[in-house]
């Protein structure tokens, strides 16, 4: 991966089957989100992220799922920073988060912190 650039986008409703092909191949039984983002590494998808702007001050993470072969290659760190660009162009002030047990430790290091059930990170303008 290094050198090359992630790219990230809106899903749009042709990439849903795509998507959908991403999400089996890598253990999600979840449905193509309805709204969300997707990274792509040389034109393969190797990121999808759900996300809910129903937040009013925020934008909640529904989930994020990489690449098993690709992760901890800072892909799920560059989705989240496209989705704060995003919430502050929106003038949203925090993403939001409820972690899974396994996604704590991913949330922490890309800087969401604890409160009560769920996590949250500051938007930075």
């Amino acid at each position: 991966m290094r050198g090359q650039r992630l790219f990230v986008r809106a899903i749009e409703a042709g990439d849903s089957e795509a998507v959908r092909e991403f999400l089996t191949a890598n253990g999600d039984e979840h449905a193509v989100p309805a709204c969300g983002l997707l990274g792509k590494l040389l034109g393969r998808v190797v990121a999808v992220m759900a996300i809910d702007f129903r937040e009013p001050t925020g934008v909640r993470v529904e989930r994020l799922l990489v690449a098993s072969e690709l992760r901890r290659k800072r892909i799920g760190r560059v989705m989240m920073n496209e989705l704060e660009e995003l919430a502050a162009k929106m003038e949203r002030d925090w993403l939001i988060a409820d972690p899974s047990a396994d996604a704590r430790e991913f949330l922490h290091r890309v800087g969401f912190v604890e409160t009560g059930d769920r996590m949250i990170r500051k938007v930075q303008r």
